[in-house]
């Protein structure tokens, strides 16, 4: 059963791995420098709180399927938004920013999901 006093933590861990995941990828694919990492911690600091609060309200009052359509766009939408932010404010130009965006969001999201399988 689910643990409504849980969300706090389930956010936070959310958060936190994302911004792990997504960091340390951005870095090893070259993005360098305190203002750049700001800019990849602030991005998901805009989308990935109401994504997952979103999701979590999803989850516990709608169908499966629904659920599932509710992932695809709002993680479709996240990558967007993180692309208009780093083509907008990331000093990095050797990757197209919306790809950067979509190569950061496919590893945390399928990172997630491995963990998630893992730890309930």
């Amino acid at each position: 059963m689910f643990n409504i006093f849980m969300i706090p933590f389930y956010m936070l861990r959310a958060f936190l791995l994302t911004i792990l995941f997504e960091t340390l990828l951005a870095f090893a694919l070259g993005v360098r420098g305190k203002r750049n990492t700001a800019v990849i911690v602030l991005a998901q600091a805009v989308t990935n709180p109401p994504l997952v609060i979103t999701l979590m309200i999803i989850n516990l009052r709608c169908g499966f399927t629904f659920y599932c359509a509710a992932v695809a766009v709002l993680e479709f939408a996240a990558f967007l938004t993180e692309g208009a932010i780093y083509k907008s404010v990331l000093d990095f130009k050797k990757i197209n920013p919306f790809l950067l965006s979509l190569i950061l969001n496919v590893f945390s999201f399928s990172a997630g999901q491995v963990i998630n399988h893992f730890v309930k």
